[in-house]
């Protein structure tokens, strides 16, 4: 293997570099989640209360990417990547602890280390392809844009499925103690290999930096907000306690369900460049990320209409999400290509941290939205500002830049 790698362009070694570095990150992310749900939900915890052990992890996550994205220029990609490996490790073996002392104040701290780290190390990934192609590649950086996201969250899903076996073969503690042994061998190797300068802008940062000084990418990052809020206000929450409470669903049965959705997302992101117009030679701007925002806003009002009138819930459920998740994967990937192709060359990861930072806000702000919402009116009202928030976005993508490139060095 060592060899085969060698014969590699040194950019594509890095990128398969970055790509493994991500994949294993993912990997112990998705199955701490499902690890920590499943272990405090034998404990007697409620759902409510289960998601509030997240709160720190989402509220984390929004700082790191605003203050990541200075320390990637500033230091180099290849630090802020190891550095979230190194603390997804002191998490891990955070809850290694006897469980009388897995009160949920050291639970949160854990998850808030676990939420840095996940950060760091995404937006050190993310960041990183625009420095390892040229220019003017741009169907080439989509590609491997998509291939990294969509691969990401197909492995997260698979992560739920390894939390929960892991759980059964070797306990809570045996389980974040594999994890944490493993990830830090995949730390060690990565301080050797990853280049040096990767990301590592040549003028050196000022602090009020972090704060984008592009139109484009504002508009993009307010977009994100609304998108991944729009996700989020139903699917945290919401909907594992609703597919419980009115299905029936025993746990292994939701959580299961969530992982192929989350796993089915991921497959259909690596072909989003096919859906919207690799083929014919073009790739997307901001009028498509505004029509297919539109094409995704239809499908919340649809479900939410066919639950009150009466319909079979499973199906209008089950198949209006199987539905949400393509739209929903295609959005996504579309975004995250957008990002990278807007961000500058010097110093990439300020303009996508800032960009991600704003993404880690709308995953919070749908967490406590899905809790809160849920509670109180129920899954339609849910579902009716999920519509809100991705017609949002769609409004906002009017305000990005239009353009008619063609697609260049769309091989990979």
């Amino acid at each position: 293997m060592a060899a085969a790698l060698s014969r590699l362009a040194p950019e594509v070694r890095q990128y398969l570099l970055i790509t493994g570095n991500y994949w294993a990150f993912t990997l112990t992310d998705g199955a701490l989640r499902m690890l920590v749900v499943l272990h405090f939900d034998s404990l007697g915890y409620s759902p409510l209360q289960i998601a509030l052990l997240f709160l720190f992890y989402e509220l984390f996550g929004v700082i790191t990417n605003l203050v990541g994205g200075y320390l990637g220029a500033r230091l180099g990609l290849n630090r802020t990547m190891n550095l979230g490996l190194l603390m997804q490790v002191v998490a891990l073996s955070m809850l290694a602890v006897p469980a009388a002392s897995l009160t949920v104040p050291w639970v949160m701290t854990a998850q808030a280390l676990s939420g840095i780290a996940k950060d760091l190390n995404k937006m050190s990934a993310k960041s990183a392809i625009k420095t390892l192609i040229p220019a003017g590649q741009q169907g080439r950086l989509y590609q491997w844009v998509a291939l990294l996201t969509g691969s990401k969250n197909a492995l997260k899903g698979v992560g739920f499925f390894l939390g929960g076996a892991l759980l059964v073969l070797l306990g809570f503690k045996g389980a974040v103690l594999a994890m944490a042994a493993v990830l830090g061998v995949i730390w060690l190797a990565s301080l050797v290999m990853l280049r040096s300068d990767l990301g590592k802008a040549k003028a050196k940062p000022r602090f009020s930096d972090m704060w984008s000084k592009s139109r484009a990418i504002n508009v993009l990052s307010a977009a994100r907000l609304f998108l991944f809020g729009a996700r989020d206000v139903w699917f945290v929450v919401a909907l594992p306690v609703y597919l419980s409470q009115v299905f029936g669903w025993d746990f292994w049965s939701v959580g299961g369900f969530m992982a192929l959705w989350v796993m089915g997302y991921g497959v259909v992101q690596p072909v989003a460049p096919w859906l919207t117009g690799k083929k014919q030679g073009r790739v997307p701007d901001g009028r498509a990320a505004c029509l297919w925002a539109l094409l995704l806003t239809a499908i919340p009002v649809l479900i939410a209409l066919g639950l009150g009138s009466g319909q079979d819930a499973h199906w209008v459920l089950i198949g209006g999400l199987l539905v949400f998740g393509v739209l929903f994967a295609i959005n996504s990937s579309l975004h995250s290509y957008l990002i990278v192709s807007y961000a500058k060359e010097d110093g990439v990861s300020l303009d996508v941290g800032f960009y991600y930072m704003s993404n880690a806000m709308g995953r919070l702000l749908g967490t406590l939205l899905s809790g809160w919402l849920y509670q109180s009116q129920g899954l339609a009202c849910c579902l009716w500002v999920s519509a809100l928030f991705v017609l949002l976005a769609a409004i906002l993508s009017v305000g990005l830049p239009r353009h008619k490139t063609k697609v260049v060095g769309a091989g990979t």
